[in-house]
């Protein structure tokens, strides 16, 4: 599977819906449960530390954010709702 980068969302998209699309494609497992976007994403054992490096490395391709060692916490990763609320600060 093929990401595309530096692509911003499609006119509609929000970043929340474009997290979503991401985590069901990479993570079938999240579509399979049924997570939705305030679930855990780590409780859940749907994404593991390998996981979110596959979810920064898309973050900062498709929205052009840098998101250093400081951000790299469980609490920027939790859920679909807390990837939307910490993308959109790091694009302030």
């Amino acid at each position: 599977m093929t990401l595309e980068s530096n692509q911003p969302p499609v006119a509609g998209e929000s970043v929340r819906d474009e997290i979503r699309t991401f985590v069901f494609a990479r993570f079938p497992m999240a579509k399979s449960r049924q997570i939705g976007d305030a679930d855990s994403l780590l409780d859940s054992g749907i994404v593991d530390s390998l996981g979110i490096l596959d979810i920064v490395t898309h973050l900062e391709e498709k929205f052009a954010v840098e998101i250093g060692d400081d951000d790299l916490n469980p609490e920027n990763f939790d859920s679909i709702d807390v990837l939307s609320a910490f993308v959109d600060r790091k694009r302030a």
